[in-house]
């Protein structure tokens, strides 16, 4: 077999690589199209709420206050209907302990959560971020007939150009199917 030299050689090898680029690129859009046209792309918060937490259910602390994060972040970020901030509530509501649900009526917590919404955004407040205490930072103990685990969460904000973050410590009490419950939090000292 004859190897191709020169400008034949070349002229091939060029639309060889074009051929394979234009494949690539039809492939790729044509993936876009289609999900554009099923109108498959959700939004953050419907994302959120398609998560089954009956069957999935984050098994570390340290997931379970990285998803309260997650919702946090819809809930100050993001744009909702009515119907689907009821829904991020009811959701971030599965991850608490059952005496923190109690604290309060389901109505009375709506209404401040919508407060505390809308206080954010006015103040133009946007999460840009969060992380949690590693693994090794997170700190469990037993106490009355209870497992119990305390960790960190450093949320980070911004308004307008400026920069800060703030750092809470969540308290979780696991629950008689094994499953850890936000007890509570508070700014850290």
């Amino acid at each position: 077999m004859k190897r191709f030299k020169g400008m034949q050689g070349m002229l091939i090898l060029i639309v060889l690589v074009c051929a394979v680029v234009g494949f690539y690129y039809y492939i790729s859009n044509r993936a876009k199209v289609k999900e554009e046209e099923e109108g498959t792309t959700i939004t953050k918060v419907q994302e959120v709420l398609l998560k089954n937490l009956e069957r999935n259910y984050p098994p570390t602390p340290k997931e379970v206050v990285r998803y309260f994060a997650e919702i946090s972040q819809c809930f100050y970020n993001e744009k909702y209907t009515e119907e689907e901030l009821e829904g991020l509530a009811a959701k971030i509501q599965e991850l608490y302990d059952d005496e923190l649900i109690e604290a309060k009526s389901q109505e009375t917590y709506l209404t401040d959560l919508k407060d505390d919404i809308e206080k954010f955004k006015s103040d133009g407040l946007v999460i840009t971020g969060y992380s949690t205490s590693s693994s090794t930072d997170v700190f469990t103990f037993s106490e009355d007939g209870y497992d119990w685990a305390r960790l960190y969460c450093t949320f980070y904000l911004r308004k307008g150009k400026t920069k800060t973050n703030t750092q809470e410590v969540f308290i979780l009490r696991k629950d008689e199917e094994g499953h850890w419950k936000i007890y509570g939090w508070d700014l850290a000292d």
